[in-house]
């Protein structure tokens, strides 16, 4: 018995001497990832291989300690076993993300420079990305094969000590993986996308946001960018009025038919009252090839704002125009700062026609798409620009070919408002002009999110839209019928009218909506299973609603979270921060 004694009492101490060796070793390790994600986004690629190679001799050590046969063994005990297991397989994950992710993506970074990419005689260089895709697609790979390997993990019965490093960890390739995947995709398809393998055109759809629409705004200015092997240019432009109407309508999916009107498919610049941008993208790609006659393989749909973003680092642009334009005081030179009054503002109020007005904008596009194909723009810089847009959900993309569309539809650029990227415990907020004109500039706009008390398991959230006509008192008159509208759609000169749609999360319920504090009955629809509920604002210069959609019966317990038709406004005004309303258990909010 003694001698039995003796083991089991050397056997524990063999196996706390372990514990404390990989308690050492991987809190060395979870300082130094920080280090090497920085001097990786800094790139600074020396640093961070040495951080690297610091990081894999760690868990090298780790490694040892978590594989020692009395470790192992120690894996099969009842009770305790799973914390061992578990922190063998916390090290084992460390290892497989550092040497099957970690090391092949910084030779990736240190060979893909993003300044290289930068255009030479307008031609983009895509073979580097090209040829490192498959590199990034495994090392993504890597990640999400471990992340759910560690997903799947039942922690009911773990130590803290064990049970927090592993929450941890989870959370942190949650992280990365996403990341990576959208690296992983971009590398697959953007080459393609450019023209690497035949050539491409894209319909550009430049939304006017001076006159709303759920995607962003009107379609106003459009153009065709032609891309081969690299290469961009400006292939064609036109107007949403040259397009004019179509009679029949394009096919358009009946359902949003039904709740957006036939409009969809009757105007181009009506496609986009939709807010699901496949099917705007699709309608508009009918009605171009419909009037002009030439297949686009996709398309791209932006605002003044990204404009501005790209102006940002181009700097200042001065664009050729009509005598009669210069004549108007409009600046030749369009910069980061002036692009978006000059567009959605002045314009209007400086020319009187809507020829002089499209020869304005075709002008200003014309130079800043020449601006891409130049290089004046570095790559890093342009990269950049397009990122912050497509974060603000000012970008959208929609491409035909299906293998690459699979992969759009899933992200946020996609626009779409079912699948991945809109699931969730995920709100909609877009708005619709009203008014037919150019008022919404003058309108000011915020959303919040607000969780109500939780009652037989469902939650409630109430999604408020605050809406402003900050235009001057006298805009009846002081403002250009182009701008107001003058009344010609019924609503009174000055005045905006705006369609607020609101979307809930999937199987939820639309129970109440409210203006300014009154109930008020609601257009009700169902759109790929998310309830959509309708209201309409009138508001003269000065005046302010407040309209409040009560959504019940909500089944995700995730976070909410809402999506917003980007305006002129700062997204970081818009949407405000969610507030909890405090209740007592049992209680719900009523009327």
């Amino acid at each position: 018995m003694g001698s039995l004694a003796l083991l089991a009492g050397a056997a524990a101490a063999w196996l706390a001497y372990r514990a404390t060796e990989l308690r050492t070793e991987m809190a060395a390790v979870s300082q130094l990832v920080p280090q090497f994600k920085e001097e990786l986004l800094a790139k600074d690629n020396q640093a961070a291989q040495k951080t690297l190679d610091e990081l894999q001799l760690h868990i090298d050590t780790a490694r040892g300690a978590a594989t020692d046969p009395l470790w192992k063994a120690a894996g099969a005990l009842p009770f305790v076993g799973p914390n061992f297991s578990v922190t063998a397989e916390l090290v084992l994950s460390a290892d497989d993300v550092v040497d099957r992710a970690a090391q092949p993506m910084l030779g990736v970074v240190s060979s893909l420079d993003w300044q290289k990419m930068t255009p030479v005689n307008g031609k983009f260089d895509v073979a580097p990305l090209e040829s490192s895709s498959p590199t990034i697609v495994a090392a993504a790979n890597t990640v999400e094969l471990t992340h759910a390997r560690l997903s799947g993990i039942d922690d009911s019965g773990l130590f803290p000590e064990v049970s927090r490093p592993l929450a941890e960890a989870t959370q942190s390739l949650d992280d990365l993986r996403q990341t990576l995947n959208t690296a992983a995709d971009t590398s697959r398809i953007l080459p393609a996308m450019m023209g690497a393998a035949g050539p491409r055109n894209y319909l550009v759809l430049i939304q006017n946001n001076a006159e709303i629409r759920a995607t962003g705004g009107l379609p106003g200015a459009l153009a065709v960018l032609h891309l081969e092997d690299g290469e961009i240019r400006l292939e064609a432009q036109s107007t949403g009025s040259a397009m004019g109407r179509f009679t029949p309508p394009v096919d358009v999916d009946p359902v949003q038919t039904q709740i957006y009107s036939k409009r969809l498919g009757t105007f181009i610049s009506d496609v986009n009252l939709t807010p699901d941008f496949p099917t705007a993208a699709k309608a508009a790609k009918s009605m171009w090839e419909a009037r002009q006659g030439s297949p686009v393989d996709g398309v791209i749909a932006l605002d003044p704002v990204v404009l501005a973003h790209i102006l940002k680092a181009s700097g200042p642009l001065t664009i050729p125009i009509p005598d009669a334009v210069i004549a108007s005081g409009l600046p030749t030179t369009l910069t980061e700062e002036n692009v978006v009054k000059t567009l959605l503002s002045d314009v209007y109020k400086e020319l009187d026609s809507n020829e002089l007005q499209d020869a304005y904008f075709a002008s200003a596009s014309k130079e800043v798409f020449s601006a891409l194909a130049s290089g004046k723009v570095p790559g890093d810089h342009l990269l950049e620009a397009l990122t912050t847009g497509a974060q603000e959900n000012r970008l959208h993309v929609w491409s035909s070919h299906k293998a690459e569309q699979d992969i759009i539809g899933k992200t946020s650029i996609g626009g779409s408002i079912s699948g991945p990227a809109a699931g969730g415990n995920s709100f909609g907020v877009f708005f619709n002009d009203g008014t037919g004109a150019k008022m919404d500039y003058y309108v000011r706009r915020s959303v919040q999110l607000m969780e109500e008390c939780k009652t037989d398991g469902y939650s409630e959230v109430t999604v408020r839209v605050t809406t402003s006509n900050t235009a001057p008192m006298d805009a009846a008159t002081s403002l250009p019928e182009l701008v107001t509208g003058g009344g010609r759609y019924g609503v009174p000169a000055g005045t905006v009218q705006t369609n607020i749609v609101v979307y809930g999360p999937a199987q939820s319920h639309i129970e109440t909506a409210h203006d300014n504090g009154t109930k008020v009955p609601f257009g009700s629809h169902i759109h790929a299973g998310r309830p959509v509920g309708m209201v309409t604002t009138s508001l003269a210069p000065g005046q302010e609603s407040t309209v409040d959609f009560t959504f019940g019966k909500i089944v995700q317990h995730t976070e909410p979270k809402a999506v917003v038709t980007p305006t002129v406004q700062n997204v970081k005004d818009v949407i405000l921060d969610k507030e909890e309303k405090a209740c007592t258990a049992g209680t719900r909010t009523t009327d």
